[in-house]
């Protein structure tokens, strides 16, 4: 064969007229493809995370396909690859625990193969991050597109949003204002398409921070899953990768110090999800961009929220796109944002959002008239936090955010649901409810167990929230005064493992303290009785808790921080 292409990485595969290159070539047009196939042509590999046990990514064969027409039209050739998928409602202890394994899943799958470019298909919660962390690990030029939100849900003649609907309505049922039947009926309401959550929770959230950071062609966060401009903005995300082949527009490029501080910002302005945080510092850890938690709050803590989305707000994705999408809110922000950042498609963040309209102000606020005001994410750090601990003001009640309150413990999720409904517990509004044991180690794999319920007996006086802090995550279509991600956790014998009931806990968020009022000395006598809990001895798990850092380091495995690139390996026969 003649080589009428630029060299490419695949070339190592296909070119060669011997054994192994009738090998590659052979097995790979088994389907009857033309051996002028792999004449040079980028070869571009679409990494899937279609799975039937991943609701959200279920219509992801059908993007596929659109992603391979825009590779053929461009001339590239493409080859689609599952990778594991953590789906958030089925997997179990919690798809967290599975984001670093699929990662090394993506990141291998890359590495091994004949590719020269990647589409991420990625859409509920863990599978983009974890598509992001092993395509960074690699460094190939890469373009993510999210699968899209559900249409609103529909119950009753209201919007209700996934998610947050669920923890809401649940409340309800316990503190005896809504009936089981009704109950019962809105699951067939909620969930009415395709597509990951329609409230800004970690899916909506990492969907537009692939936007800002400027992996995705423009408006790729909001489209709604069975939109055709969905599978539109696919076929031209196929297209635009094998002209980044052809560009050498790799992802370090891309994900530079100035897209992660703009994705911050952004995350501010829409709301996003807490989980926002330990994703974007591993995907930080893997492609070499130093990002500190504390970042978050430097950057982000003046930024007002500008979308009025649930949970922080009313509205829902479907409203988002058709106000103008994240376009139209990051345009608002423009001054604030790092508008040199270069983007997938070649151009500057500035040139992507450059008068980008807005078509409702309920659903997208001015900056002038915003939402709320200083919405960034809050770190905490105190004696009881000394690494950090994260807390969502947007989501929180205003008169919580400074307090002081008795502890109420639960040392684990099990002892929480059982005395959840126990009359005889000895707590009230004013308290601090407190669970450990739930972080990276102590789950394992850090659930979205934070946002814990509140005891029906707090429920029957009307309350609707109270302080709660753990180790955990919570979803990010959850709301409350809810602290998380309190580093070190309690499974390795951090100061949250010390807390009893009765302790007073004092909260500032104005002055981002998180104070147990108990002395050094005590705590001191207290780590001497302190036993750790038992961690898992075999498989997977066991090298996860062996290996996983803290949340304030983003929650992978040291082993897996910074990039090995995408060297071709030495043959396979």
């Amino acid at each position: 064969m003649t080589t009428k292409y630029p060299k490419r990485r695949s070339q190592a595969w296909f070119e060669k007229q011997d054994r192994d290159g009738f090998v590659h070539r052979s097995w790979t047009a088994k389907p009857g493809y033309p051996q002028d196939s792999f004449d040079g042509r980028p070869i571009i590999g679409i990494c899937n995370t279609w799975s039937e046990l991943t609701p959200c990514n279920s219509h992801f064969r059908e993007l596929a396909e659109f992603v391979k027409r825009g590779v053929l039209e461009a001339g590239g050739f493409p080859l689609e690859f599952p990778v594991m998928s953590p789906g958030e409602t089925q997997i179990r202890p919690t798809a967290m625990l599975f984001r670093n394994l699929a990662s090394m899943d993506v990141e291998e799958s890359i590495r091994g193969n004949p590719l020269d470019g990647v589409v991420l298909l990625m859409g509920c919660d863990k599978t983009t991050p974890s598509l992001l962390m092993g395509a960074a690990s690699c460094g190939l030029p890469t373009i993510g597109v999210s699968g899209g939100p559900m249409l609103n849900g529909k119950f009753h003649g209201k919007d209700i949003g996934s998610g947050t609907g669920v923890w809401m309505m649940s409340e309800m049922v316990r503190a005896g204002t809504m009936s089981q039947e009704e109950f019962s009926e809105a699951e067939a309401c909620m969930n009415r398409s395709a597509g990951h959550c329609m409230t800004m929770g970690t899916a909506s959230s990492m969907a537009c921070m692939v936007e800002a950071l400027g992996m995705s062609l423009p408006g790729n966060a909001a489209i709604p899953a069975s939109d055709s401009r969905r599978n539109r903005l696919a076929q031209l995300s196929g297209r635009r990768i094998v002209q980044m082949v052809e560009e050498n527009l790799t992802m370090d490029k891309v994900l530079t110090r100035e897209a992660f501080e703009n994705a911050i910002r952004v995350n501010a302005a829409i709301g996003g999800s807490t989980n926002a945080v330990v994703h974007l510092l591993a995907i930080a850890g893997r492609i070499g961009v130093e990002l500190k938690l504390e970042d978050w709050d430097r950057i982000g803590r003046e930024m007002p929220c500008l979308l009025n989305l649930q949970p922080s707000g009313q509205f829902l994705m479907e409203d988002f796109y058709y106000a103008g999408g994240l376009p139209a809110l990051m345009a608002e922000i423009k001054h604030l944002l790092h508008g040199n950042a270069l983007t997938a498609n070649g151009r500057s963040l500035a040139e992507n959002i450059e008068g980008a309209p807005c078509y409702n102000r309920e659903v997208i606020k001015p900056l002038e008239e915003p939402f709320k005001e200083r919405a960034g994410i809050a770190i905490l750090k105190g004696n009881l936090a000394p690494n950090g601990a994260v807390i969502k003001p947007s989501a929180a009640s205003p008169h919580l955010l400074t307090h002081r309150g008795r502890a109420v413990v639960f040392e684990s999720i099990e002892e929480l649901r059982e005395k959840l409904d126990d009359p005889d517990l000895d707590i009230d509004e004013n308290c601090i409810m407190v669970l450990k044991n739930c972080g990276p180690c102590g789950y394992p794999g850090m659930a979205e167990v934070g946002n814990m319920p509140l005891p029906t007996k707090v429920l029957q006086k009307g309350i609707t929230d109270m302080v709660r802090i753990s180790d955990a995550r919570m979803s990010g279509t959850a709301y409350g005064t809810v602290v998380l991600h309190t580093s070190p956790e309690a499974a390795v014998g951090g100061p949250l493992a010390l807390v009893r009931s009765g302790d007073i806990i004092q909260m500032d968020v104005s002055k981002r303290t998180l104070h147990l009022e108990v002395s050094d000395d005590e705590l001191a006598r207290r780590k001497t009785e302190w036993t750790p809990p038992p961690r898992p001895d075999r498989g997977y798990a066991k090298m996860y808790v062996d290996h996983v850092q803290q949340a304030h380091l983003g929650a992978d495995l040291d082993f897996l921080v910074g990039s090995s690139g995408a060297p071709v390996p030495r043959e396979s026969h």
